[in-house]
């Protein structure tokens, strides 16, 4: 049943399909990328804007790695994936719903979570992970389909940076209160070092956009008239997450570390799949003062939040049955931010049994 749904799903959404790729080809893929220099003052152009209730806290619930195929998308494991998102935004009602990244591989799983997200009429605001883009016809594409749905806060951002480079503002009483920093972690990457050795592996953020981020953490500085505390979601994880785990959590004792213990929590299940080149972005965070929490996705049984020299970096939980988890590893982080603009991240966990998955019928598909 579920391959019978693929090909109907293919079938019925071919102007969606074609759609971005006439898009690209008539109007040009540079245009929907925004012109940016460090020279440019930073203004009300360059950010979203959402209003938080003075009544209460800002809750953002985060899907990590919902990471569906198209040949899974319609099967038990779309079914219980989308039960489980569903679940998680009863209980968290959030006012913002980020995904950092992989988020569907394939034309059909894509379309299918945009319409899923699509649905709850929340703001939400994806980052690309290395799978976006997999499957179907390019990263644009998939770019393209966020970008165009009613709810979806995706911006393109500015031009040779990847794609969704964007920045949300939440304000209170028009007072910036708390930033948040959408960064496109790429793909690949290839190089050769300092020795002339040949370097591969997973990509990371670019000199450019370090440069950006420097940018808009001085320009909102400027407008909020004080330094503005900030969170940066993105799906490949730095560097450093290897070296705050090693600092804070002892093997020996299978335990955090004195000095860590105390507000340290998750576990490491696997290696850490971050960039294979470091460009010293956590540096520029630490100096500018900005950003108390990096949030990441890409590596599936991580979920340690540990805070390393000032910076909270954590993993976000996994979202659902796509690709490789842990049954008692999944579901969705949420972050918090109060009235002062502090923000605290906690998993909430799902367990599978609880979940009572319905097939999802062929017209609502799209």
């Amino acid at each position: 049943m579920a391959e019978i749904k693929q090909i109907l799903a293919y079938l019925l959404s071919v102007i969606q399909i074609i759609m971005p790729i006439g898009a690209q080809l008539i109007r040009g893929e540079d245009s929907f990328f925004t012109e940016w220099s460090v020279t440019d003052e930073f203004d009300a152009d360059d950010y979203i804007t959402i209003e938080k209730d003075p009544e209460k806290d800002f809750v953002i619930l985060n899907l990590a790695d919902v990471q569906l195929k198209d040949n899974v998308v319609y099967g038990t494991a779309g079914e219980y994936t989308e039960v489980m998102v569903e679940k998680l935004i009863a209980e968290k009602k959030p006012d913002l719903i980020t995904l950092t990244g992989d988020n569907a591989w394939g034309t059909a799983a894509y379309l299918r979570l945009v319409k899923m997200m699509e649905a709850y009429e929340i703001p939400w605001a994806p980052v690309m992970g290395n799978h976006d883009g997999q499957g179907c016809a390019n990263e644009f594409w998939a770019a393209y389909h966020l970008f165009k749905a009613e709810h979806c806060l995706f911006e393109f951002g500015p031009e040779n940076m990847g794609y969704g480079n964007y920045i949300i503002n939440i304000t209170e009483n028009g007072r910036i209160v708390h930033t948040l920093f959408m960064m496109d972690t790429h793909n690949n990457v290839s190089f050769t070092d300092s020795d002339g050795a040949q370097i591969s592996g997973y990509d990371g953020l670019w000199d450019n956009q370090i440069e950006w981020y420097k940018w808009a953490v001085k320009g909102i500085e400027k407008i909020a008239g004080k330094p503005v505390e900030s969170t940066v979601f993105i799906h490949i994880p730095l560097p450093e997450y290897e070296a705050a785990w090693s600092a804070a959590y002892s093997e020996d004792t299978g335990s955090f570390n004195p000095g860590y213990a105390s507000d340290s929590f998750g576990e490491k299940r696997e290696g850490v799949s971050c960039s294979v080149q470091n460009n010293g972005f956590f540096d520029v965070c630490k100096e500018l003062g900005s950003t108390k929490n990096i949030i990441a996705g890409h590596d599936h049984v991580n979920n340690f939040s540990v805070e390393y020299q000032g910076i909270r970096l954590s993993y976000a939980l996994k979202t659902g049955y796509g690709a490789y988890y842990d049954e008692d590893m999944s579901g969705s982080s949420a972050v918090t931010v109060n009235k002062a603009g502090n923000a605290v991240i906690e998993h909430n966990f799902v367990d599978k049994a609880s979940l009572e998955p319905h097939s999802i019928p062929l017209i609502d598909i799209f």
